[in-house]
C-alpha cells in the first residue's frame, strides 16, 4: 500500500522524530514507541533552547506558552510554537517548531512535524500530523473502533487491508493536508499529502494524495 508509506506521506526533515521514523515502513508502526523517542530525544536536547520543566517536559525558550494549560510528560515543545489557554497535553507529545496548540485542544501519543496547527478543539490521539498540516475548528481524530477491535487500514480503491494489531490508532496526515472544521477522521484513517477535507466530513480509510475530500465522501482530484 504505497499511499501509506512514510516516504510518501512525510518531509522527515521536518521533526526531531525523522532518524526514528525512518526505522519503519508505516507511520502506525511507530506509534507504540512516541514516549521511549521523547525520553530519549529530550536528554540530548540543547539547554540553551530548551528548558526541562516538570517531570520529563521540554519546553524551548522560544515557545510561549499561555497560563491555564496543562501539560505532562513525557512531551517536548518545540522553538516559537505556542500552546493557548486551556490546551490539554496528556504526554508522549512530540510537538514540531512553529506549530499551535489552541484552546481545548487535546494531545495524546502524538508526533507533530513542524508549523502544524490544531488551534481550536481539537482531539489528536495516537496520531502523526506531517509538516504544515491543519486541523479546522472542532476536527477529531477518533482512535478507537465501537468495536473496540483492533484497527485495519483499507484502501477502499483498491481493495487492500493492513492488519495492524493496534486498538488504538487515530490519522496518518500527510505534509500540507487541510482537514475542515468540525471533521472526524475515523480509527486508521491516512490522508495524503496536499489533500484538503471538506468541513464536516466522515473520513475513513486511505486518501490519495492532492486530492478533495468532499462532504459526501466522494474524492475527486485536486486542479
Amino acid at each position: 500500500m504505497d499511499k501509506a508509506l512514510i516516504e510518501n506521506l512525510y518531509d522527515l526533515k521536518e521533526t526531531l522524530a525523522g532518524d526514528y521514523l525512518r526505522g519503519f515502513k508505516y507511520p502506525w508502526e511507530a506509534l507504540s514507541g512516541i514516549g521511549e523517542l521523547i525520553l530519549k530525544l529530550g536528554a540530548a536536547l540543547d539547554p540553551s533552547k530548551y528548558e526541562k520543566k516538570g517531570e520529563d517536559i521540554w519546553i524551548a525558550k522560544s515557545a510561549k506558552i499561555y497560563p491555564n494549560n496543562y501539560i505532562a510528560g513525557p512531551c517536548i515543545i518545540g522553538e516559537n510554537t505556542e500552546v493557548r489557554p486551556g490546551a490539554f497535553i496528556r504526554g508522549k507529545a512530540l510537538v514540531g517548531n512553529d506549530c499551535v496548540v489552541g484552546n481545548s485542544t487535546e494531545l495524546k501519543n502524538v508526533i507533530l512535524f513542524n508549523h502544524v496547527q490544531v488551534p481550536h478543539y481539537n482531539y489528536v490521539g495516537d496520531s502523526i500530523l506531517g509538516f504544515y498540516s491543519h486541523m479546522g475548528a472542532g476536527s477529531i481524530t477518533s482512535n478507537v473502533k465501537a468495536d473496540k477491535l483492533p484497527v485495519v487500514v483499507k484502501d477502499f480503491g483498491s481493495g487492500e487491508r493492513i492488519e495492524t494489531g493496534l486498538k488504538k490508532f487515530g490519522a496518518m496526515l500527510g505534509d500540507h493536508v487541510e482537514i475542515g472544521c468540525n471533521s472526524v477522521l475515523n480509527p486508521g484513517t491516512v490522508v495524503g499529502r496536499g489533500t484538503n477535507v471538506y468541513p464536516t466530513s466522515c473520513v475513513r480509510g486511505v486518501v490519495s494524495e492532492n486530492s478533495i475530500w468532499k462532504d459526501s465522501g466522494e474524492v475527486v482530484a485536486r486542479r
